[in-house]
């Protein structure tokens, strides 16, 4: 038998496909990544399903490029070197949802749209990424771990346990979903350590690079039960750094996010046609949303004491740092930042990055809040240099780890159908990632022509991760082309 023949066996006629419009529909995706074609695609709706295809790759020598989303910004879903694309999307159910131990386990096609609206009839929130989009899948942005919102949970480890294809086709278990008997065991998977070696974070990054990630524990919370949003419009970042630096240590505010005037305004606009412009060049440089949150224990005296202490910070050593319910001049502004950040993207709708101009290349590295102005300025200084008007690049930057770190992330807005722009702004986000890179700029998650800087620059580390994907993947099947991101 063929190929071909083989995989039409393993995946059903209605679910393999080697027809050019098919194919071509996993060629690109948003982002500025060169297309690559597969060979085949099939979808698949079991675990059993993917361990047959990966076999049969090992004994073909054909690649494999797993694929969990319909969504992609990054490329690293595009396949490289032809093969097979096993899509994973149709593997979308919510295996469970235990309250008790506020954890729900997942499949690797549930969607934020799906897994938002399930866990809101429960009471129940997962933490997000600043709105993702809904038709991506929730178990690839844990994998590539995709920083959240929340600076409260952020030092804890979302994904608890999961299951895992390895590139031999063999099916693995992780943390205390090991244990013979799951998922009726005490520990219901909660987790991620297990018996023996933390195995769930050699398959962190791209899925599929290292196996392929079916289904994953991850924590849940329970939704507040009272909400108070302050906002502060922001003139100079040196100085809001230096603020939450003193409050973010305390644990005071869930959600806390800094956007420029470009981004707020794609997010909010309602029109943007009529709206974008005026919003950016009205609302301040930057601003902070800080939401102060409370469960049912006593709600009203968490806020009142969160309160107390932002406001003593704020009297007695940062009195010019204004924080108020609503951002002046911008009424309702600030609850409606509220539920945006609650939220996936709303479905239907164009994604909010792509609202601008239609495409969207963002880069992003972590680095520490007080260097964050001088990387500003040296990522404005790049921009220049491909004449790139720096007034229309979007700025995020979301603390981590109680404002030990940041994720600074520059937004380059472009129009996909000139071929000027596009050309300009892969340009741009390269040299830019070269510079920064030199610079300190720390790119934990590498993709595109960002990841062999990076490994270049880490030339230890990188050689053990080849060693390391070498045991698991010796035939090179899994997304080749790809060593983790």
């Amino acid at each position: 038998m063929s190929i071909r023949d083989k995989l039409l066996e393993i995946a059903g006629k209605t679910n393999f496909f080697d027809d050019p419009k098919t194919i071509a529909t996993y060629a690109t995706d948003y982002s500025l990544v060169p297309a690559g074609t597969a060979n085949f695609v099939v979808k698949l709706k079991t675990a059993e399903q993917l361990q047959k295809v990966v076999e049969l790759a090992n004994k073909e020598l054909v690649p494999v490029v797993p694929v969990s989303s319909k969504v992609h910004f990054t490329g690293s879903s595009i396949p490289k070197q032809g093969g097979i694309i096993a899509d994973l999307t149709g593997m979308n159910k919510i295996l469970e949802i235990d309250e008790l131990n506020r954890r729900v386990r997942l499949e690797a096609g549930v969607t934020w749209n799906q897994i938002y609206t399930q866990l809101e009839k429960k009471g129940l929130r997962i933490m997000m990424p600043l709105l993702p989009h809904p038709d991506r899948s929730v178990l690839t942005d844990h994998l590539e771990r995709e920083v959240i919102t929340n600076t409260v949970y952020d030092y804890g480890e979302p994904m608890q346990s999961l299951e895992v294809v390895w590139p031999n086709g063999d099916l693995f278990r992780m943390g205390s979903a090991s244990v013979p008997g799951y998922p009726n065991t005490p520990s219901k998977g909660a987790n991620p350590s297990g018996p023996g070696m933390d195995f769930y974070r050699l398959v962190q990054g791209a899925q599929g690079t290292m196996g392929a990630v079916t289904w994953t524990n991850l924590k849940v919370q329970r939704k507040p039960t009272m909400d108070k949003v302050l906002a502060c419009a922001v003139n100079d970042l040196n100085r809001v750094t230096d603020y939450l630096y003193r409050v973010l240590r305390m644990r005071i505010g869930q959600e806390v996010v800094i956007l420029d005037a470009n981004n707020l305004a794609a997010i909010v606009a309602e029109d943007m046609d009529n709206e974008y412009d005026k919003l950016r060049f009205s609302l301040p440089p930057y601003s902070l949303f800080m939401i102060l949150s409370a469960t049912a224990n006593r709600p009203e005296e968490k806020i009142k004491y969160e309160l107390d202490v932002l406001a003593d910070v704020t009297g007695n050593e940062f009195p010019d740092i204004i924080l108020t319910e609503n951002l002046p001049g911008f009424p309702g502004l600030s609850q409606k930042m509220l539920s945006l950040l609650r939220k996936p993207w709303p479905v239907g709708e164009t994604y909010w990055k792509n609202r601008v101009k239609g495409g969207c290349q963002s880069l992003f590295f972590i680095t520490k809040p007080n260097l964050v102005p001088e990387f500003i300025d040296i990522a404005k200084s790049v921009a220049v240099g491909f004449d790139y008007p720096v007034a229309d690049m979007g700025i995020y930057i979301q603390p981590i780890e109680h404002n030990r770190a940041a994720h600074l992330e520059f937004n380059f807005f472009y129009d996909p159908e000139s071929v000027y722009e596009r050309e300009q702004v892969a340009a741009l986000y390269t040299d830019a990632a070269k510079v920064l890179l030199n610079e300190g700029a720390i790119f934990s998650r590498p993709y595109g022509t960002v990841a062999p800087m990076v490994y270049e620059k880490a030339t230890g580390y990188t050689e053990t991760l080849k060693r390391v994907k070498k045991i698991f993947d010796p035939n090179k099947i899994m997304n080749p082309g790809n060593l983790c991101f």
